[in-house]
């Protein structure tokens, strides 16, 4: 049985007609001969022996030559509204499943072109007029012959286009878990493959951060070491949450337009109290309005441009419940449920089932995932003057916060890069194929909320971030009508 018929889902704010369909037989590529293969042969052995993981396999796609020639044509005329499927009749292996299929769109009298079956990540819609208006930004999900297309976004500063009044629970937002965890470290402590200074330049909006307090006992001691659990980030000595916070305002200053939301958590070895890290913060980090929001709510986007929007998972000392009012400091994430498929608390609705111990579990965590994407889809964001009343508008909802992150320290294959390695490709075909899908009256906005992602950016491969930025482009229509 071959490939299901060819599949287009639009995801960008525009309607697009597929106007041309060339067929390409797959380019030859080279497998490697002679030592190379057989060193090749023996590395998939070692890894697969010692690891318990074979190494995905997949079809070998590769870039069609600036001379390559077609074996047939077709003009058609298929139209793919915004936020819509168009589950075509179109073989896509008419002589094999590794046919190349070049599509040729038109918006606008505007013409745009992807090749299918080229690369394993996302790609740029070549614009075939000058001067195009807009740009595109293609994902294949092969086994499902299903092509998804997003409005691309600059993602140094993709806030930029949403309005101010938008509320940050409206957004979706992708975010990274233990976000500085990229050093040299032992495998269960390492979650991310980039910095976070190159997290930031891709997208990401959201960090999760662990800090130890160095001297809790001396209040003019403002020393915090960045550290996953009873561990430091790095075997090659102490990383500092000074260096992480200057690193994320040089970007901000950089990109204005955009807000960056830190949870905070205390965790390390010795003795310290929350009590005592929220003195450190509140005295030494945390007191510019100017650049970081405190307040105990949700802000609007035009609140917190340019500033770091702090939540805490910890406890506050005293004099800082008597903040604003009596109503706190910072967003209160204090107490969700331990390994948690679901749960309501403070500021946020919360999925962060993290137990996985075995890697059949695998599975179970990416159903929770999805189903975590299906509630924040389902909301309505309400934005001031648009979607609810411009002088006293209804308040924002909870921050859905979706934690793609999961590890078991005694399990090889359950570590987080085993487990992302996994988990990743598979909520971006959920995201691609199946998110806000539903049939019936659909009146939410079909975001994601927060995603928190393990292993992102790894060989490049930005595609998880760049579906999570997609998912704005419905609220970004529904605010600039």
């Amino acid at each position: 049985m071959g490939p299901p018929p060819l599949a287009i889902r639009n995801l960008s704010s525009t309607p697009l007609e597929l106007k041309v369909i060339e067929r390409f037989e797959t380019p030859h590529v080279h497998e490697p001969k002679g030592f190379a293969n057989i060193t090749r042969n023996v590395t998939h052995f070692v890894v697969s022996n010692t690891t318990g993981n074979v190494p995905p396999e997949g079809p070998n796609f590769a870039p069609l030559t600036a001379n390559a020639q077609s074996y047939g044509q077709q003009e058609v005329s298929i139209r793919i509204d915004p936020f819509t499927t168009n589950r075509t009749d179109i073989n896509t292996a008419e002589r094999s499943e590794k046919d190349v299929l070049r599509l040729t769109f038109e918006y606008d009298g505007q013409r745009y072109r992807v090749d299918t079956r080229t690369t394993k990540q996302s790609q740029e819609l070549i614009p075939l007029d000058p001067d195009p208006r807009k740009q595109y930004t293609a994902i294949w999900i092969d086994k499902e012959s299903h092509l998804a297309i997003y409005s691309s976004a600059n993602m140094s500063c993709w806030m930029k286009e949403m309005a101010d009044a938008t509320p940050l629970s409206g957004l979706s937002i992708p975010g990274t878990h233990n976000s500085p965890t990229h050093h040299k470290a032992l495998p269960s402590v390492r979650c991310q493959a980039v910095s976070p200074k190159e997290q930031l330049r891709n997208g990401v909006r959201f960090f999760d951060i662990r800090v130890q307090p160095e001297k809790p006992e001396d209040p003019n001691n403002d020393g915090l070491a960045l550290v996953h659990g009873v561990f430091p980030i790095s075997l090659t000595g102490t990383k500092p949450f000074r260096k992480l916070v200057n690193d994320i305002f040089d970007f901000l200053r950089e990109n204005p337009s955009e807000t960056l939301i830190m949870s905070l958590k205390r965790e390390g070895p010795g003795e310290h109290t929350d009590e005592q890290l929220s003195n450190i913060l509140h005295q030494h980090y945390a007191n510019d309005p100017n650049l970081w929001f405190t307040e105990p709510r949700i802000p609007s986007l035009g609140e917190s441009r340019g500033k770091i929007v702090l939540m805490r998972r910890f406890a506050l000392a005293e004099p800082l419940t008597r903040e604003h009012d009596g109503s706190g400091w910072c967003l209160d994430a204090q107490n969700w449920a331990y390994n948690t498929p679901c749960d309501n608390h403070g500021a946020v609705c919360v999925q962060d089932f993290c137990e996985v111990l075995e890697t059949e579990n695998i599975s179970k965590k990416i159903d929770f995932c999805c189903e975590h994407f299906e509630r924040a889809g389902a909301q309505v964001c309400p934005v001031p003057g648009i979607t609810t009343d411009a002088v006293n508008p209804v308040p924002p909802g909870p921050l859905y916060l979706n934690f793609l992150s999961a590890s078991n320290f005694w399990k090889v294959g359950c570590w987080p890069e085993k487990i992302a390695a996994k988990l990743n490709p598979a909520v971006t075909e959920f995201l691609c194929t199946k998110h806000d899908t539903a049939e019936g009256d659909k009146k939410g906005d079909g975001g994601v909320g927060i995603v928190v992602t393990d292993w992102v950016g790894k060989d490049g491969d930005w595609d998880l971030i760049r579906c999570i930025v997609g998912m704005n482009s419905r609220l970004e229509l529904r605010e600039k009508r």
